[in-house]
């Protein structure tokens, strides 16, 4: 994974020991969108909530692959609070589909290419469809509905050549975490050297459910809900029977691990 693009923040706000980036929606893209106009960039982008953070309690690996990232932003408004809490003061969520829709905005003036990798069956194929309409002038390199497994390595094969082929800039993953942030990190990892010889840089993202939202397939919180800390009630109430354990569980654990950490009662480190 190349990382000579040194502009993105060196601070971040130490949640149980996963670095959020201290940032908003408009920095983010300011951001991303100068990595990927970097020769031989390449670099992924995780969006991390309560669900991440407790993920990388259980696996420290995925702990130490936010910690890698060129940016993890604040994707839950926990998040926002305990950066405010560490003293970064100009911190706002940046919401996965909020991020992605002002990237895609910024492209139609500025010309880079999208590829879109994940979802169900056709949700590609819709969620292209529904951004067109939405921004005529934007471009779309290509996209596939990966199966659901890791590649085999034809299929990685093909995924490095078609890449090649069509050179995009954002490459926007619709999996699932910690599904999405593996599969980021190991295939930058294994190929480092895929932008070598690009004029521009890549940069990956992975946006969980916004490939659903886009596509019109699933309703999102209003914004008054995004905002409010509750997002999670109304996503249970949507969707309970694969959704309430996950809340139930991750909730009430992190608030019982991240008191004694904002009391100064326990330190967590940043590993890499």
């Amino acid at each position: 994974m190349n990382t000579k693009y040194s502009e993105a923040p060196d601070q971040r706000s130490n949640v149980l020991g996963v670095g959020i980036s201290p940032l908003n929606v408009s920095l983010a893209a300011d951001l991303v969108v100068a990595a990927a106009n970097e020769s031989g960039f390449s670099g992924f982008v995780t969006l991390t909530g309560v669900h991440g953070v407790m993920e990388s309690q259980r696996d420290p690996e995925l702990q130490k692959i936010h910690n890698r990232s060129f940016l993890s932003t604040p994707d839950g408004m926990p998040m926002v609070w305990l950066a405010r809490f560490n003293g970064f003061n100009n911190v706002s969520r940046v919401y996965g589909p909020d991020l992605m829709w002002e990237v895609l905005r910024r492209s139609e003036t500025t010309g880079q290419l999208h590829y879109f990798f994940g979802g169900a069956e056709g949700v590609v194929e819709k969620l292209s469809t529904r951004l067109v309409e939405a921004f005529p002038q934007v471009r779309i390199a290509g996209g596939i509905t990966p199966p659901f497994r890791p590649l085999n390595a034809g299929e990685e094969k093909a995924l490095v050549a078609d890449l090649h082929q069509h050179k995009p800039h954002f490459f926007w993953v619709g999996l699932s975490t910690p599904k999405q942030e593996r599969f980021m990190h190991d295939f930058l990892n294994k190929y480092p050297d895929l932008t070598k010889d690009w004029s521009h840089g890549l940069v990956m993202f992975g946006v969980g459910a916004a490939f659903d939202f886009h596509a019109g397939l699933i309703k999102q919180a209003p914004r008054w809900i995004q905002h409010s800390g509750f997002e999670w009630l109304f996503r249970v109430c949507a969707d309970p029977a694969r959704l309430w354990k996950r809340y139930a569980i991750n909730n009430p654990t992190f608030l019982w691990a991240i008191l004694p950490q904002m009391m100064q009662l326990r330190k967590y480190p940043l590993e890499k």
